[in-house]
């Protein structure tokens, strides 16, 4: 017997608890698992307490994350005893996820434990920071050095943005944190950023096209915030747009795309290719301050799902959480 967290259809949408299951309940697949950790993100926390469309059959184990030990495997590229994790790729969406003590997944999904992080490490970082690494890996492949100037993160309290704010500050960046809670002005301090930018000074209505102020950014908030930031990048920029926290519409003109030469890319971790995938954690494993994510990291009992994700979804959650399952 093992315990996960089900989402089961109902008449007025679907109701998610906390059930005892057996071997016999997972679904066929390639790779069995005894699960260590997860993490709560913000899709999750949307999934656990019902406010998003994330589910996308029934019935669900929820959770985007996972990282254990393999039981079994009938796919060669993973034996017994292997450390893997699993972010993204349909997990607690259309495959059963991570909130579970026991889970059987696609092969497909999995990637080895890179070599100098531990399982509690990994779901520390999760899909928060394999998003963070991709937005980093997509700046730097449209050519965005830290000479260019100063580069600004959205959202840098959450998940996502303060492993931004780490990363490209680890790399030599000047970081420009965007928040809308200046009470966290030391802890985004503390993981690297140069200054602080008040969250209002990006939602004001603003013309489609400002002074310029960034050469890049990674943006996790969409809607009126990316489009003051496409306005006001210099020329030759490129934002890596990876949320929509603050939106999904984005009301912009082309001017920024035609007379400053500016970018936006678009960074999504959901199917991200497998090589992708292994190159972004091992990134992850030498880049990352390990002392410092601790910090900003803290363990909740998977029992306590419903209370923390709730205030994750009020702005009450900075840094990362791990979910002990």
């Amino acid at each position: 017997m093992f315990t996960a967290l089900v989402a089961r259809q109902t008449e007025n949408g679907y109701a998610a608890a906390l059930e005892s299951l057996t071997d016999a309940d997972l679904p066929a697949s390639d790779v069995t698992i005894d699960v260590a950790y997860s993490s709560l993100n913000y899709k999750d926390a949307l999934a656990v307490t019902k406010r998003g469309r994330i589910v996308r059959k029934f019935p669900m184990v929820l959770g985007i994350d996972l990282a254990g030990t393999v039981v079994s495997s009938n796919d060669s590229r993973f034996a017994p005893g292997d450390l893997v994790l699993g972010t993204g790729q349909g997990l607690g969406e259309s495959d059963w996820g991570g909130y579970t003590q026991r889970a059987r997944v696609r092969a497909n999904a999995l990637v080895r434990l890179p070599d100098g992080m531990s399982l509690e490490q990994s779901m520390q970082l999760g899909t928060a920071g394999l998003t963070a690494m991709l937005c980093v890996m997509a700046l730097e492949k449209y050519g965005i050095e830290p000479q260019r100037g100063e580069i600004v993160v959205t959202g840098a309290t959450g998940g996502v943005g303060s492993l931004a704010v780490m990363l490209l500050a680890r790399r030599g960046f000047s970081v420009v944190a965007s928040t809308g809670r200046p009470e966290h002005e030391e802890y985004l301090r503390s993981l690297g950023a140069s200054s602080i930018l008040a969250r209002e000074e990006l939602e004001k209505k603003g013309a489609p096209m400002q002074s310029e102020r960034w050469a890049g950014g990674v943006d996790t908030a969409g809607g009126a915030m990316l489009a003051n930031l496409f306005a006001q990048t210099s020329y030759g920029g490129a934002i890596a747009c990876c949320g929509m926290a603050g939106g999904h519409e984005l009301n912009i003109t082309v001017w920024p795309l035609i007379l400053r030469n500016v970018s936006l890319l678009g960074v999504s971790s959901l199917v991200t290719p497998k090589d992708e995938r292994i190159d972004a954690w091992s990134r992850l494993a030498r880049d990352i301050d390990f002392a410092k994510l601790r910090e900003i990291s803290r363990i909740e009992p998977l029992s306590r799902i419903f209370e923390v994700s709730e205030e994750l979804l009020a702005g009450k959650v900075h840094g990362r959480v791990v979910i002990e399952v």
